[in-house]
């Protein structure tokens, strides 16, 4: 059996307002923002994870003041090449998925792409092997977060047993992290949303696969400024842990 080659290029879609972050994203765009404690923006974290996992080319889809993305990648040390697009109207997470995959340089091999809020650190090398033992069009990476509140737990006589503070859930996510297979480009809408479109039409067909996060997986989407205190907090424990 042919092994398919570990894709080496990416997409990384850093083009949201992350109005929910303000004051943070009033002058720069969401992955611009730096995590508590470290000096890098989100965009620096997910650029060294994606060298460290072998991609030697990612395509940054910018949007909401691109400028101030750009002129940080100029300047910047980076661990690998670096292209940007700029979408000049909202095509939809569909449309400028597409419109960035456009720009990478081996239309012809598989590709790894990633939301811009995502910090996360696990083994894509393992991801793109699962998807490929399964022959899939798209695989996407599944995590498991945790409730932002306390849960009670009862019996069935409704006594309470237990007060848990923040558990994971009993549902899983999708992560925002994805391999695609080359064909994958052409599924896409230029407008609109992959999500309601595309996903379901390979999931039905069994074309789409899910990759659970291995257990302990250090994952966080940055959506407010309470994530950004927490995943500094779970970075500081999940490195403690070793």
């Amino acid at each position: 059996m042919t092994v398919a080659p570990q894709p080496t290029q990416a997409v990384v879609l850093a083009g949201g307002q992350g109005s929910r972050l303000r004051p943070y994203t009033d002058d720069r765009p969401k992955a611009m923002v730096e995590i508590p404690g470290t000096g890098v923006p989100i965009i620096g974290h997910q650029l060294r994870w994606l060298a460290a996992e072998g991609v030697t080319d990612a395509v940054i889809s910018c949007g909401h003041l691109a400028e101030v993305l750009q002129e940080w990648l100029e300047k910047a040390e980076l661990p690998l090449r670096v292209s940007t697009v700029v979408e000049t109207e909202p095509l939809g997470r569909g449309g400028g998925l597409k419109y960035a995959a456009a720009a990478l340089p081996r239309p012809d091999e598989a590709w790894y792409a990633t939301n811009g809020d995502i910090w996360t650190s696990f083994s894509l090398r393992d991801m793109a092997a699962f998807h490929a033992e399964r022959d899939a069009t798209a695989t996407l990476a599944l995590a498991r977060p945790r409730i932002p509140w306390g849960v009670v737990e009862t019996d069935e006589f409704g006594h309470v047993l237990d007060f848990i503070e923040a558990p994971p859930s009993p549902y899983l996510v999708n992560a925002g992290i994805y391999v695609f297979a080359p064909e994958f480009t052409a599924l896409l809408p230029d407008r609109g949303d992959h999500e309601r479109t595309t996903f379901p039409r390979l999931a039905r067909s069994r074309r789409l696969a899910g990759f659970d996060l291995p257990q302990g997986t250090f994952w966080r989407a940055i959506d407010t400024a309470k994530d950004l205190t927490e995943a500094a907090r779970e970075l500081d424990a999940h490195q403690a842990r070793g």
